[in-house]
């Protein structure tokens, strides 16, 4: 969660259940992970991967454990958006 009046510039990225302090800057390419966040850049690939560890992207994206495997999570995926496929707009 970004605090007010913080930036998230161009290819940045606030990891999931992620939060960081009002005013906060995340320059170009940058990741800011944790809680609270820490700011990565590119070179620290190692750093952030030891971070967003304990994020749960996985379980909070798509609802499984770490450790799932990609093919199961894309049928899942899969599955969730077929469901809409018969949706219509409907005008209001």
């Amino acid at each position: 969660m970004a605090g007010a009046g913080s930036e998230l510039r161009i290819n940045s990225v606030l990891h999931v259940n992620s939060r960081f302090a009002p005013g906060t800057v995340v320059p170009i390419g940058w990741i800011a992970a944790g809680d609270p966040a820490r700011l990565f850049s590119p070179d620290q690939a190692e750093e952030w991967w030891e971070t967003q560890r304990t994020l749960d992207f996985p379980g909070t994206v798509y609802g499984v454990p770490r450790g799932t495997s990609m093919r199961e999570m894309m049928a899942r995926q899969t599955e969730y958006y077929g469901a809409h496929r018969e949706d219509r707009v409907i005008d209001e």
